[in-house]
């Protein structure tokens, strides 16, 4: 994902998960609010019932491609001229073991959420 479709600052995190969870599914739980820049950003954690660094690495891996391909790629977080919004995606454990696509099919459930709240 390119460095200017990502959050990373700790403050961001917090605006987002201080504010209402907007999805939660089997493989993620997903926090949005209307973003700071022109473009839509996405930041992803992973829960720490997610046991091991390197399973934790591998579901947020793993969650940041799906985010890309599913939205960004459709324009979910960035709907309209002049409306974006800032996304934090924790992944959950079962987001090791679920189909790929299963994990793309609720991030298409979270931006269809997404659109209608904004």
């Amino acid at each position: 994902m390119k460095k200017r479709y990502r959050l990373t600052g700790r403050s961001d995190f917090q605006r987002l998960l201080s504010g209402r969870r907007l999805y939660s599914g089997e493989s993620l739980v997903g926090f949005a609010a209307t973003g700071r820049t022109p473009v839509g950003r996405v930041g992803v954690a992973a829960s720490r019932q997610i046991r091991g660094a390197v399973a934790r690495n591998r579901a947020r891996r793993r969650l940041r491609e799906a985010a890309r391909l599913t939205l960004l790629r459709d324009g979910l977080i960035t709907p309209g001229p002049g409306i974006s919004f800032d996304v934090v995606l924790i992944a959950r454990p079962s987001a090791l073991t679920a189909d790929f696509s299963q994990i793309e099919d609720e991030l298409g459930r979270f931006g269809a959420r997404l659109t209608r709240q904004g």
